[in-house]
């Protein structure tokens, strides 16, 4: 009977190691920062507070030189995560580093730029097809249309002119347009953002490209006058892509709609899956912002 009890004792510890360690096995991303016309310094720290207080989530940062040739040198190993999140607007990266992304995310890797990223690279063209639509760097017609809601519908619009532009910051209502997908399954029809620049005018290959939110870029306040995607995903290859135009500086990420979409794309990017179902009683509402 003792050898019994001592027996069973030993399996249920086994049990309980096991299934701790399976309960502490999280998603390893990177962040990539280092060079930005936007304060990385601040905003790389928000980001990765977001992710690890979710506590799905490992996460490390890569920052990359000061403009000049050490840039040469910057070369994360992206095969070491599951997700690669981009605070990266800057110098281009050595043909080796931008293989070594290409090669991640189209092996399954998941990639999330993060407003200012979706400016790098406009030469890059494996780099705009990641990311779906850009902005500045010269883009232009020629490196592809314009995402514009008409009639309920999402359309590429060649329309000459030039790609990215934004007006003063302010408040602005994020419109859900996707319910069913999971990062946005669940989340208010309407919701307020807190003070960022609206990004509009945005252009690029948009292969593949299912746009999740929109927000209207008032002319009043400079805007396009058009409902521009703010949040989006694509495929690239094997891998996802969650794209979020948001995320100037540090009162647009203190947003709790900011940080349920940004965690939950990321989730998505790196799984497939959404598992941070709860919406937080203080998400923001159509009229009201809610900050962190």
């Amino acid at each position: 009977m003792k050898r019994f009890a001592v027996r069973l004792l030993s399996m249920t510890l086994a049990l309980l190691i096991a299934s701790n360690s399976f309960a502490e096995e999280k998603i390893k991303a990177l962040i990539l920062d280092g060079q930005n016309n936007h304060n990385w310094k601040v905003t790389t720290p928000i980001l990765k507070k977001i992710l690890e207080d979710t506590g799905k989530f490992s996460v490390e940062v890569a920052t990359a030189p000061a403009k000049g040739p050490e840039v040469a040198t910057f070369r994360p190993k992206f095969s070491n995560y599951q997700v690669v999140v981009s605070n990266y607007n800057g110098q281009d990266w050595s043909k080796e580093t931008q293989n070594d992304l290409v090669e991640f995310v189209k092996n399954g890797g998941g990639f999330v730029p993060v407003h200012a990223a979706n400016n790098a690279f406009p030469a890059w063209a494996e780099y705009n097809e990641i990311i779906g639509i850009g902005g500045w760097g010269g883009r232009s017609e020629k490196s592809g249309p314009y995402v514009r809601l008409k009639d309920g519908k999402f359309v590429n619009d060649m329309t000459p002119g030039k790609g990215g532009s934004h007006g003063k910051q302010h408040e602005f209502v994020v419109v859900t347009r996707n319910t069913e997908h999971p990062i946005t399954k669940g989340l208010p029809a309407e919701w307020l953002h807190n003070t960022d620049e609206l990004y509009d005018r945005l252009r690029g290959p948009a292969k593949n490209l299912t746009v999740l939110a929109t927000a209207y870029a008032d002319p009043k306040t400079g805007g396009s006058g058009e409902h521009e995607p703010m949040l989006m995903v694509l495929d690239y290859g094997k891998g996802r892509i969650f794209h979020t135009t948001l995320g100037h500086a540090e009162p647009a990420m203190k947003c709790i709609g900011f940080e349920v979409t940004f965690a939950r794309g990321t989730e998505w990017a790196a799984t497939g899956k959404v598992t941070l179902n709860t919406i937080p009683a203080n998400f923001p509402k159509a009229d009201k912002v809610s900050i962190r």
